[in-house]
C-alpha cells in the first residue's frame, strides 16, 4: 500500500469513521492547528478553546487505538500556520506517496483542499464523512430547477425515506408537523433543570491562544469549561437531554427567560457539528428513549426535536451547497447598516438584546428563537449589512460552521435571499418578544408603545422595515395583512411612528 497521509479537520472528529475500523501501519493521520482558521473570522473564545480541546482528545484517542498520528499544535515551532504549507511539509518529510482527506464542510476549505491536491505531485483522494443522513446536494436535487425551497416537504420526504415516527405510509400521530402546539411561553407548571455542563481545566490552551495574540471576543471559565470535548461526554450529554429535557422540550422550545439560557434545549449542536455524535445516533437514542417512556413523553415534544434533526439540519447543508458560492454575495434589501457595537459588550438598553447577546457573549451559545426573532429580528429590521450579521453569528456561536450559520443568518434570519429559504421575512414587533418572554417586564422601553418617550424601537422599525420595503414585500400573500394594517392607519399614527423609527435608525449605538 501507498505510504498514505489522511488529513482530519476540526469539524471531522467522528472516531466511527470507516477509517479508523482497523489499524494500517502505512497510513497516518494528521490534524492542524493553524492561524489561517483563527483569522478568516473573529471568533467567540470558547470557540477556539473548544475546538482546540476536542481536537486534542480527539488525536489521543486514535493514538490510544494504535493509529498513527501526526498533531501540530498553534505553537509548534516548525507550524507553518496553512494547511498547504504544513501538508507540503509533512508529505515531503515523510515521504508521503498518498495524500486523502475527508470532504469539508465549508465551501472555501472545499475549493482550497482541491486547490493543494492540483499542487501536490503525488495520489491525492477524498472521502465522505459518513456523518450527515443525506447527501451534499440532496436538496438541490430533491428540488430540481426551483427556485425556492420548502423546508417542510423536504422534511416529509426523509421522514418518510428513514422511516422515523411512521405507520407505515402516514405520519405517526396522523399528522407530519406539532409545530402548533410547541410556541408555549414558560408559565412554570414544570421545573426548570440546569443545562449539562462538563468541567474542563483549559488554561494551557487559553495561555497559548493569548501567546500567539489570537483576536477573539466574550468570555470563558477556562478553570472550568462546560463544554464536551469527547464523545463519551456528548453521549452523556444526550443521555441528560432525553431523561430531564426531551419530556417537555417541544412544549417550551420556543419560550425564553432572563435567569435560565437552555430551558429544555438539549445543546448537542456543538457535539454534533464537530462530529463527536452523528445525527443517525441522536435520532436513534431520542426515538429509543421515547418508545420505552411514551406514557411520559408526548410525540409532540419528539416530533420537534427530529424535526429539528432530520428536517432543519439536513436541509440548511444541502441549500448551502445548492447555492455557494454565490450564497455569500446575497443582500435582497440592499442593507448595508453598520452592526452596532453593542452586539460586543451587550450594553443596550434593551433588555431582551441585552440577554441574548449578554449571553451568547458568556456562553458562545443562544437557542433558536433568541438568535431568530430577538437577535436576527433586529438586524433585519435595523437594515444592518448581513456580511456583518454573518460574521457576528460566524464568530460568537461555538456550533457556528459556515454551511449552517449563513443558511440560517443570510437566510431565514434576514430574509437577504429574497425567499430561497424562507416563504416571507420573520419580522415580529415587541407584542411577539413580550408573548414568548419575560424580557419586556424589566426593560427601559414599553414594549406597547410604538412611539414617544421609551417607546420600544422594535415596534417602529417593524412598521417601518414594511414600508421601506414595500414594492419587494407587498405582493407577498403571507404578509398581506401587514400591508392591510399599514394602509388602514391614519396618516398622523403613521407620521409618528416612522419619525420615531428613523431617530432610532440615525444612532442605533445609543439604543
Amino acid at each position: 500500500m501507498a505510504k498514505t497521509l489522511r488529513l482530519i479537520l476540526g469539524d471531522q472528529l467522528n472516531i466511527k469513521h470507516s477509517w479508523f475500523k482497523e489499524l494500517q501501519p502505512d497510513v497516518t493521520y494528521i490534524l492542524l492547528e493553524v492561524m489561517q482558521e483563527q483569522e478568516y473570522v473573529m471568533h467567540h473564545v470558547q470557540k477556539i478553546l473548544a475546538f482546540f480541546g476536542a481536537m486534542r482528545n480527539f488525536a489521543y484517542q486514535l493514538s490510544k487505538l494504535g493509529h498513527k498520528v501526526i498533531y501540530v499544535k498553534l505553537d509548534d515551532e516548525n507550524n507553518k500556520q496553512d494547511f498547504a504549507e504544513n501538508l507540503n511539509r509533512v508529505i515531503k518529510k515523510e515521504h508521503i506517496t498518498r495524500f486523502e482527506y475527508l470532504l469539508p464542510d465549508e465551501y472555501r476549505l472545499d475549493e482550497q483542499l482541491k486547490e493543494i491536491c492540483k499542487s501536490l505531485h503525488i495520489e491525492t483522494g477524498s472521502a465522505d464523512t459518513e456523518h450527515f443522513l443525506t447527501e451534499r446536494m440532496a436538496v438541490k436535487n430533491f428540488f430540481g430547477k426551483k427556485t425556492r425551497y420548502l423546508m417542510e416537504s423536504f422534511y416529509r420526504n426523509m421522514r418518510e425515506k428513514l422511516h422515523v415516527l411512521m405507520d407505515d405510509d402516514e405520519p405517526e400521530g396522523g399528522r407530519w408537523n406539532f409545530d402548533a402546539d410547541n410556541r408555549k411561553k414558560y408559565d412554570g407548571k414544570v421545573p426548570l433543570v440546569p443545562p449539562v455542563v462538563f468541567n474542563h481545566d483549559v488554561t494551557p490552551l487559553k495561555k497559548m491562544i493569548d501567546a500567539a495574540n489570537i483576536k477573539y471576543f466574550g468570555e470563558v471559565d477556562a478553570e472550568h469549561f462546560g463544554w464536551p470535548l469527547s464523545r463519551q461526554e456528548a453521549l452523556s450529554a444526550l443521555k441528560y437531554f432525553c431523561e430531564h429535557l426531551l419530556p417537555n422540550f417541544g412544549t417550551y422550545e420556543d419560550a425564553m427567560l432572563q435567569q435560565h439560557i437552555s430551558l429544555f434545549h438539549s445543546r448537542m449542536s456543538f457535539a454534533m457539528n464537530v462530529k463527536l455524535v452523528s445525527p443517525f445516533e441522536v435520532v436513534s437514542t431520542v426515538l429509543k428513549y421515547y418508545n420505552k417512556n411514551s406514557k411520559l413523553i408526548s410525540l409532540a415534544q419528539v416530533e420537534g426535536y427530529i424535526r429539528q434533526i432530520v428536517g432543519w439540519r439536513e436541509f440548511m447543508r444541502g441549500v448551502y451547497w445548492a447555492q455557494m458560492p454565490d450564497y455569500q454575495e446575497k443582500n435582497f434589501f440592499k442593507h448595508h447598516t453598520e452592526i452596532p457595537h453593542w452586539f460586543w459588550d451587550g450594553k443596550t438598553q434593551m433588555n431582551c438584546l441585552k440577554h441574548c447577546i449578554g449571553q451568547s457573549l458568556t456562553d458562545a451559545w443562544a437557542h433558536h428563537i433568541q438568535r431568530l426573532m430577538v437577535i436576527g429580528n433586529f438586524c433585519m429590521l435595523a437594515g444592518i449589512n448581513p456580511d456583518d450579521v454573518d460574521a457576528w453569528y460566524l464568530g460568537v456561536y461555538i456550533d457556528a460552521i459556515q454551511w449552517v450559520e449563513i443558511t440560517n443568518t443570510r437566510g431565514m434570519s434576514q430574509y437577504a435571499d429574497g425567499g430561497i429559504i424562507g416563504s416571507k421575512p420573520y419580522a415580529a414587533s415587541a407584542a411577539y418578544i413580550n408573548k414568548m418572554s419575560d424580557y419586556c417586564k424589566n426593560c427601559h422601553y414599553d414594549y406597547k408603545k410604538k412611539y414617544g418617550e421609551r417607546a420600544c424601537p422594535y415596534n417602529s422599525l417593524y412598521w417601518n422595515f414594511y414600508e421601506r420595503n414595500a414594492e419587494k414585500l407587498q405582493g407577498n400573500p403571507r404578509i398581506g395583512m401587514a400591508y392591510m394594517t399599514l394602509k388602514k392607519m391614519k396618516p398622523d399614527e403613521k407620521q409618528k411612528i416612522m419619525e420615531q423609527a428613523e431617530l432610532y435608525l440615525d444612532d442605533l449605538n445609543k439604543l
